[in-house]
């Protein structure tokens, strides 16, 4: 029987190969601080399912090129280097940044945004981001393809457990450089299926909202465009912090499930609650409220 929780002893390369790709399912059923606020924020911004199948497949095949690139430098004993505790909050900042970046982006900032008022009229007045008409016509940005990509392969870089294991475990295991890439490729090809489930999920229940499908649109952009931003904002903070105070990298609370991103709940599981049940979820609720209230604006 495989143990997912330690793998230590593999008895051919296909039970390697093989690991890699169950850790990989498991990873992006998990909640991932790399993975999930991001293929969330893009799949219900595409508000439909093949756009929630796109999204998913998009962002995972940049993250799966990350995880065989570093897997073949990890067979070449980086992956070390690449486990490093003060590595992830670099990753932090640079997620956070594409993140902010893109929310601006597909919402612009100002009237648009009305999750923190205050501190978002400021903000658009110190950026110069001009906002968008908040009504029905409002044609919101579509996102491009290559914050997409981009975003994944940068997410990618971010380390965990799941991550110390292909590095540290099985990438060194390979019989070769040929096939040193390969752990990293199986792993990210599991988590690739895992996202597409959830983009076209997410998609899917964004076609089923009983509103005009202008209301669908605008809920959408303005929903991921505020998760997308201040969920970018969320991760610049938590990465100062660890900067700040390293010993926060390694803080975390112990619970009996034997799975990864569950056993142990750090910095990274608070911020998926924060981004993807507060930001995400009062973003929805608050877009969706607007309008049913206004509902003659999207019929027109």
């Amino acid at each position: 029987m495989i143990n997912l929780y330690n793998p230590q002893i593999f008895s051919s390369i296909f039970s390697i190969l093989f690991t890699a790709f169950l850790l990989g399912i498991i990873h992006g059923f998990t909640p991932d601080e790399h993975t999930w606020p991001i293929t969330f924020s893009y799949s219900i911004g595409s508000y439909s399912t093949k756009g929630g199948f796109k999204t998913g497949l998009l962002f995972s095949a940049a993250f799966t090129f990350q995880r065989a690139i570093a897997s073949e430098l990890s067979y070449f004993a980086l992956g070390k280097i690449l486990t490093r505790p003060d590595v992830m909050p670099i990753i932090y900042i640079f997620v956070g940044i594409v993140m902010s970046f893109a929310g601006a982006y597909i919402m612009g900032l100002g009237n648009n945004f009305e999750l923190f008022k205050g501190i978002e009229h400021n903000l658009s007045k110190f950026l110069k981001i001009k906002s968008h008409p908040k009504n029905g016509n409002d044609e919101s940005r579509p996102i491009p393809i290559y914050m997409v990509l981009l975003h994944g392969f940068i997410a990618g870089w971010g380390t965990g457990a799941f991550a110390i294991i292909i590095y540290t475990v099985l990438a060194p295991k390979m019989p070769n450089a040929y096939t040193g890439f390969l752990p990293g490729l199986l792993f990210g090809i599991g988590t690739m299926v895992t996202q597409i489930i959830i983009g076209m999920l997410a998609g899917r229940f964004m076609e089923r909202l009983k509103v005009p499908k202008k209301g669908i649109a605008y809920i959408a952009k303005r929903t991921s465009g505020l998760t997308l931003f201040w969920g970018g904002l969320a991760f610049i903070l938590a990465a100062i912090l660890e900067i700040i105070f390293p010993e926060l990298i390694l803080l975390g609370f112990i619970t009996p499930i034997k799975i990864h991103n569950l056993h142990t709940l750090g910095i990274g599981f608070f911020l998926v609650i924060f981004i993807v049940l507060f930001v995400m979820i009062t973003s929805f609720i608050k877009s969706l409220k607007y309008v049913k209230n206004h509902n003659m604006e999207f019929t027109a």
